[in-house]
């Protein structure tokens, strides 16, 4: 587990966006719709809602990023269309995943919940990772060294201690639980924290197997 950070930063400070008219193309589990990941987000932002500085998800994007694409000016939509049949045909073998969210993950860009269990979800990112780098031509990657399934619930907008954020909030939030059935590829169009966000396509857990 990585431990606490002591100060949280401005995630946008020194970071490279997506200019006017270019966008990011996205592998996401959306999750803004089941009460349950809505619910808990409520919970953890209105806890947060006194600080300066954050920038909450909005309830209808909750999301596990699952696969950064790449961007969408070198993505045709025909390839876009070619690897979402790919990540179906893939997706199509794998169960639907029940999940749990409660553990509080703490970044110095960002404060989120863990998603479990790890090993099914690490599948479907397998299985979409396998689609990206078949029609695209690269395996797509992931922020940070390596990835963990988490949900965002609010992004640090500026410096500031963290101690004051983790004991508002805490480590565990009520445990949340519900089942995953598809993974979505959206395109982000324009800088991440505008929400600007283009549902592509969805693949389906089928459980064919």
């Amino acid at each position: 587990m990585s431990p606490l950070p002591t100060r949280m930063i401005n995630r946008w400070q020194n970071r490279e966006e997506p200019g006017p008219g270019q966008g990011t193309l996205y592998w996401h589990i959306l999750v803004g719709d089941r009460p349950e990941a809505r619910d808990l987000a409520h919970t953890a932002q209105k806890r947060l809602a006194g600080f300066h500085g954050l920038h909450m998800t909005p309830p209808e994007w909750l999301h596990i990023t699952t696969l950064v694409v790449g961007p969408t000016d070198e993505i045709t939509p025909d390839q876009q269309h070619e690897v979402l049949t790919a990540a179906s045909e893939l997706l199509a073998e794998l169960p639907p995943v029940t999940v749990k969210l409660s553990r509080i993950i703490y970044h110095p860009e960002a404060i989120a919940v863990a998603v479990q269990p790890t090993d099914d979800l690490k599948q479907i990112r397998n299985a979409v990772q396998t689609a990206t780098h078949k029609v695209i031509g690269h395996e797509g990657h992931t922020e940070g060294t390596q990835w963990t399934p988490h949900m965002t619930l609010a992004y640090s907008e500026t410096e500031q201690p963290a101690e004051p954020l983790i004991t508002a909030l805490g480590k565990e939030l009520p445990t949340g639980e519900f089942t995953l059935k598809t993974v979505t590829l959206v395109a982000q169009q324009g800088p991440e924290r505008l929400w600007d966000w283009h549902p592509a396509g969805r693949a389906c857990l089928l459980g064919r197997r």
